[in-house]
């Protein structure tokens, strides 16, 4: 059965019911936070991503954000974000950013959805796939930069192709 066809028979679908229903259908851990909320646990190559997703319906944004936990050196948080900013030169898709007082790095997306439109349960699925695989692309360049003394661009060569697998 496709993503699609779960959803068929609900006139009114909310973009985080559809979470819902796809956390349920990967078999991720997930906590429905509020009506408008979703948290959900992502087990990755590298790790385990924590991701949010939340309905705005006062600008009508579904929003969604992929964490990870990163605590560079304080010597290291320069070369940290030059190494973001080329990273997030080769998405399109969304953005990292560095939430130094969580120690939190991560990626941010906002699925714009005014006048009424709705997103598709292949659409959100393909949205979590995506802060997942570009949280594992660049995952080992961030830790190059910061653990191993490897400038912003010889890390970036780790990260030259797209992640393959599944989210």
């Amino acid at each position: 059965m496709s993503l699609s066809e779960d959803f068929l028979s609900s006139d009114d679908l909310h973009p985080i019911d559809i979470v819902e229903t796809l956390a349920e259908h990967h078999s991720w851990e997930f906590d429905r936070v509020t009506d408008d909320q979703i948290a959900m646990a992502v087990e990755g190559q590298w790790r385990t991503y924590s991701l949010t997703l939340a309905w705005s319906a006062q600008d009508e944004t579904l929003r969604l954000i992929c964490t990870f936990e990163l605590e560079p050196p304080a010597e290291k948080m320069g070369q940290l974000y030059d190494v973001m900013n080329r990273c997030n030169d080769m998405v399109w898709t969304g953005a990292f950013t560095y939430w130094g007082e969580q120690k939190l790095m991560v990626w941010r997306y906002g699925l714009l959805l005014a006048g009424g439109q709705i997103a598709g349960p292949e659409q959100i699925d393909r949205l979590i796939a995506a802060a997942v695989m570009a949280s594992e692309r660049f995952y080992p360049a961030f830790q190059l930069v910061a653990w191993a003394d490897h400038s912003p661009a010889d890390a970036m060569k780790v990260a030259i192709a797209e992640a393959y697998g599944r989210a």
